[in-house]
């Protein structure tokens, strides 16, 4: 007897999946299980992943879901949120570096370390920090958010996120965002 892996996953033409109700696979109990999972047609629809979604779309999905922890986020939707903020956190973290790099300069001139620190550079680190810490405070729960339900997309349970609290639980999660949509993901979505 020889299993076919494929055929477990209904992918013929005509199969559930891709938003078509149908049998879906044993033990799921629900329709769309086969083939490939589920996504949007629509990028308002926020109940369903968004795959190939644009970086606007991404971005936009991104707030609107603020604090939604259940259903999907697909790759795209992932990786253009994280540009996203790593993008908005650049300018701050220039401003911080230069300061920092200001006052250093200022410091090593003083032959007896006596001397105040650089106005300017004091100033370009405070701007930096403040803006750093807003942007954080604003983007932390998406953040989490976005992961928690990336992780539901891959087939895990978003309390896997949990794990980033370990030393080496980051780089685990992290190849878990990186794999492809599972079906199996669909039980997630509310």
């Amino acid at each position: 007897m020889s299993y076919d892996a494929n055929a477990a996953y209904n992918s013929g033409a005509g199969a559930p999946g891709q938003g078509m109700p149908g049998a879906g696979a044993p033990g799921y109990g629900g329709p769309g299980y086969g083939g490939a999972p589920r996504g949007a047609t629509s990028p308002d629809d926020l109940s369903l992943p968004l795959y190939g979604a644009t970086f606007g779309q991404a971005v936009k999905r991104f707030f609107k879901n603020y604090v939604k922890f259940s259903g999907r986020a697909s790759r795209s939707e992932f990786w253009w949120a994280t540009l996203f903020c790593a993008l908005i956190g650049l300018v701050p973290y220039v401003l911080f570096i230069i300061g920092a790099v200001m006052m250093a300069a200022a410091a090593s001139a003083d032959p007896y370390g006596g001397g105040a620190p650089s106005g300017g550079g004091v100033a370009l680190m405070g701007m930096g920090g403040v803006l750093l810490g807003v942007i954080f405070l604003a983007t932390i729960v998406p953040s989490i958010a976005i992961s928690w339900r990336r992780l539901h997309d891959a087939g895990f349970s978003g309390l896997f996120y949990l794990l980033t609290l370990t030393s080496i639980g980051g780089i685990v999660v992290l190849v878990m965002e990186i794999l492809p949509p599972k079906p199996e993901g669909q039980r997630f979505d509310a």
